[in-house]
């Protein structure tokens, strides 16, 4: 099983999350690439470091919101879409090898059920020859597919899900869970079965090859800790997909 997180979401001067010590922890890397967080300097220390650590590297796209931090939805046309998108996984790669792409936010959730912004996400990655790390039963999964690129199917442990598999939005009581152990034992759960329990009680079945602990989430290095403590101990051992 992969262990991912979202990385080097600080700006500036202005810090988010510890990626030092989330590095020496997950397997991959999502690292953002300047549009909703990051900066060149961000990006080029979290890229080192994760060569370093032997952690792949992924390309955290987003809509160009860094005052939302990409969790507005953007209204822009596929074309452009396209071209902010390649954008970005171009400045990533000045820094280190990028391995996949994988959509922050409100990109993150609207590729999910819009084709016009999924065929965006995909156009970008296919460009490179990139695999693309996404929702189960997502549309950016179906039309990565039909572009004939590797998709990754990635589950959340700290984060709600909805009875159709989608998550919980944020700012929606039960979006994100803080509760250690209730996190370790759905992590588990999820990597040993492929079943997460959604917020009215329906047991989902998705075919999870990663699982994400979000950076920004309260406690995400003791949270990413006791999940990567939590899985071995199952005998689940972790690398990247």
């Amino acid at each position: 099983m992969d262990l991912n997180s979202d990385l080097g979401e600080g700006f500036g001067i202005w810090t988010l999350g510890d990626d030092d010590a989330l590095l020496d922890i997950v397997t991959s890397a999502n690292v953002a690439c300047g549009f909703h967080a990051g900066d060149p300097s961000t990006m080029r220390r979290v890229c080192s470091s994760a060569v370093s650590r032997g952690v792949r590297i992924g390309a955290q796209v987003s809509y160009r919101d860094l005052a939302g931090f990409g969790r507005r939805r953007i209204d822009v046309d596929a074309t452009t879409l396209t071209d902010e998108l390649r954008y970005q996984i171009g400045a990533l790669s000045a820094f280190g090898p990028v391995t996949y792409v994988k959509p922050h936010g409100a990109l993150y959730n609207t590729a999910a059920v819009d084709p016009v912004h999924a065929s965006a996400v995909a156009a970008a990655a296919a460009a490179f020859g990139l695999p693309v790390l996404c929702q189960p039963g997502s549309v950016l999964a179906r039309l990565a597919a039909e572009a004939g690129l590797r998709v990754v199917f990635e589950g959340f442990v700290d984060r709600g899900y909805l009875p159709d598999g989608r998550l919980v939005p944020r700012g929606t009581e039960g979006a994100v869970l803080t509760d250690i152990p209730t996190v370790t034992d759905r992590a588990v759960r999820m990597a040993r079965t492929g079943e997460v329990v959604a917020i009215d009680g329906t047991v989902l079945q998705l075919p999870f090859e990663s699982l994400c602990v979000h950076g920004d989430t309260p406690g995400a290095v003791s949270m990413a800790t006791a999940v990567r403590t939590a899985l071995l101990a199952a005998g689940l051992p972790l690398s990247p997909f």
